[in-house]
């Protein structure tokens, strides 16, 4: 009995410890950029730049650091390519056809009061009804957007004050580019859709790009028509989703309250971590900002984990402290090689995503484990180390899922 006390006794200490609210961040502070970028130096855009053209011969003597790496990757197979090494014909025709679907919604993304998304009046609706924007409550519209976003497949909602930074200095791909992005708008709000854990455990397998088309193309579905209900009351709109984006969608996602942008380089959430994809409306419509702050244990527990730079195939994480980047301490991944893999695996590999500790299913378990980490200085060190221990340090790569396999084997 004296035994079951000290045992007891020795829970209730150790409960006392990791639980006290000791977050013992230090200097782990997020801080926001302080210039633009261009679009055109985003390693998706250069991709499309065809060797031998005009284009591609402006920009190379401009930058010729990025030439070599990129042609290396134009050698390569290429996304969602069949002799890439990980080709399964199932999962890339659905990534495919997910792709192809989202460059038709591109046609969409500009919603103003002067171009409408609905080009046929809906029933009842006066042809001859003013475009004049209806008196709102800032509050409650933001409530409502949150609520309604959320209860149709949004993980996350948040609003932020649009900010310079947020946008890119100019367009670097498609009809526009090379045009100037002037901030017309006064708010953004970021939506975050949750891809599966299980098709992520396959990663860089087809069901991880299967799974992330999937969730770029729910989340642009969410960001279109927000956009239309906001032209429907009379305001100005810009859906920004995958392939045609005028904004930076993790910063705005950070300055919204969704999370922080950790070593990977993707969006930390609190509940899914970087297991998230991202898309933004953009709007002159009152609305009222989150208040949520970014985290800094995320960048503590990122600092001290590197599990992702560990497994990263391409290697293009980056180890060790955050360094300074044009004025801003980050942690900085390198985007050629990260893309190079993906020219040669065939798919956007997500191995990051998957072996990220803040990844797991949110369960009661889970969030139990995530509040220590965030409460406590000795249990996120502690947190780390178990997660080794219950997953492995390079946790291995589970097989597609056997309902992705359509192939005859007669």
């Amino acid at each position: 009995m004296n035994l079951l006390y000290i045992i007891l006794i020795i829970i209730g200490i150790m409960g006392l410890v990791l639980f006290f609210p000791w977050k013992g961040t230090g200097s782990f502070k997020y801080t926001s950029p302080t210039i633009r970028f261009h679009e055109a130096d985003h390693v998706l855009s250069r991709r499309l730049l065809k060797p031998g053209s005009s284009n591609y011969d402006a920009y190379y003597s401009i930058h010729p650091e990025f030439q070599k790496a990129d042609d290396r990757s134009r050698q390569a197979p290429g996304l969602l390519d069949r002799l890439a090494y990980h080709y399964d014909p199932g999962t890339f025709a659905a990534a495919r056809s997910n792709f192809e679907i989202i460059g038709f919604m591109g046609q969409l993304t500009h919603a103003t009061t002067s171009h409408s998304i609905t080009t046929v009046p809906l029933p009842d609706q006066s042809t001859t009804d003013t475009d004049a924007p209806r008196r709102i409550h800032p509050e409650k519209t933001s409530r409502f957007i949150t609520g309604w976003l959320k209860n149709t497949g949004a993980h996350s909602v948040g609003i932020t004050t649009l900010r310079d930074y947020h946008l890119y200095s100019h367009k670097g791909r498609g009809p526009r580019s090379g045009e100037p992005i002037v901030k017309t708008d006064e708010y953004a709000v970021a939506i975050t859709t949750e891809m599966d854990h299980q098709m992520m455990q396959s990663a860089p397998e087809g069901s991880s790009v299967m799974e992330s088309s999937e969730q770029y193309l729910r989340s642009g579905v969410l960001a279109l028509k927000l956009a239309a209900w906001i032209k429907e009351l009379g305001y100005n709109a810009t859906a920004h989703i995958d392939g045609d984006y005028e904004v930076i969608c993790p910063l705005v996602a950070t300055d919204a309250g969704l999370g922080v942008i950790g070593r990977m380089g993707l969006l930390m959430t609190p509940d899914l971590g970087p297991r998230v994809r991202i898309s933004v409306v953009t709007t002159n419509m009152p609305l009222i900002a989150s208040e949520q702050q970014p985290d800094p244990t995320v960048l503590h527990f990122c600092h001290h984990c590197e599990k992702c730079v560990q497994t990263c195939p391409a290697g293009a994480i980056p180890a060790g402290p955050r360094k300074e980047i044009a004025g801003v301490e980050r942690w900085q991944v390198n985007a050629e090689s990260c893309y190079h893999y993906w020219t040669v695996s065939g798919t956007d590999c997500g191995r990051c995503i998957s072996v990220c500790p803040y990844s797991h299913p949110d369960t009661l378990f889970h969030r139990f484990i995530r509040f220590g980490i965030k409460n406590n200085l000795v249990f996120r060190y502690l947190a780390i180390k178990l997660d080794d221990v219950f997953y492995g340090r390079k946790p291995r790569i589970r097989p597609l899922p056997a309902w992705t396999d359509i192939m005859n084997d007669q």
